[in-house]
């Protein structure tokens, strides 16, 4: 498991019993977490906010600001137990800077289902000639924006865009458009503007090709994350690699899952599973 043990404004202080336990700054919350079947030890620690199937307060909790390195990141608590980032995502944006720092001249880089912009953010701290955020909700690319500025990267060419992954993608290989980094955050299950029914397990093979098709000569890596328990790492680095293996591209590839430290037990929290695609195996 890669872990993100780096942060200081956030932790897990505890899981368990289908709920975990968070702290952003001095804000402790308690939402449903399904992978935490086991007993937990904080049962009774006093939370400010607790989400069942709405959240219900303790105390007034206003949004959020945490930092994580040199980034920082708007944290809401409204309409979902969602809060508006993924920490774990930690891991990547520290793999994805990397690989970026490195190249002596600007990448361009896509983010599709990019949600409030994390990976946009991380990528858009190095040395990017653009970065290209794409996801289908109003309301994720307006707290995008605001995380831009936040982070005071208006100067940056960063393009945030609401519309439908696939399409933008078919669009994009029309326009001849490439890209050298592609990051990828898909629903495990989902519904198009006109019903369409998204299942990833179906559609993965037909994503990835269309991003494939858009991939840069000179690309440096693509970034995949899924979530779905119907889905192990080795079978999301198997369909990864034949689509790079049918398109002529040597598949250099390792798919882990990726977690938070549990502070309470010392443990592990799972969060789901990203695989990576490099073009330099020793970097993975």
């Amino acid at each position: 498991m890669r872990k993100a043990s780096k942060w200081q404004d956030y932790e897990v202080l505890d899981a368990g019993e289908l709920e975990k336990i968070e702290r952003y700054n001095d804000v402790l919350i308690k939402r449903p977490e399904l992978v935490a079947p086991w007993k937990t030890h904080r049962s009774n620690t006093k939370v400010d906010a607790h989400y069942t199937d709405q959240w219900k307060y303790f105390r007034k909790v206003e949004p959020q600001i945490i930092t994580y390195g040199d980034m920082k990141f708007k944290v809401k608590f409204e309409n979902s137990k969602q809060t508006g980032i993924f920490p774990e995502q930690a891991v990547n944006w520290d793999w994805m800077r990397s690989i970026i720092k490195s190249q002596d001249q600007p990448v361009r880089i896509l983010n599709l289902f990019g949600y409030t912009g994390g990976a946009t953010i991380a990528c858009a701290m190095e040395n990017v000639e653009e970065v290209v955020h794409i996801d289908a909700l109003k309301s994720s690319i307006e707290w995008t924006q605001e995380n831009i500025e936040l982070n005071n990267l208006q100067d940056k060419k960063i393009r945030t865009i609401v519309d439908d992954v696939m399409k933008f993608v078919q669009r994009e290989k029309r326009r001849g458009r490439t890209y050298h980094g592609i990051i990828l955050d898909p629903p495990s299950f989902g519904r198009g503007p006109k019903g369409e029914r998204w299942k990833i397990e179906d559609q993965l093979p037909k994503l990835l090709q269309a991003v494939v098709d858009i991939l840069d000569d000179d690309a440096l890596f693509i970034t995949l994350n899924t979530y779905t328990t119907n889905l192990e790492p080795k079978a999301v680095e198997k369909i990864m690699n034949d689509v790079l293996r049918n398109n002529g591209i040597n598949p250099q590839t390792h798919s882990d899952t990726i977690g938070l430290p549990i502070k309470s037990t010392g443990n592990e929290l799972p969060c789901g599973v990203t695989t990576r695609w490099c073009y330099r195996k020793d970097l993975l």
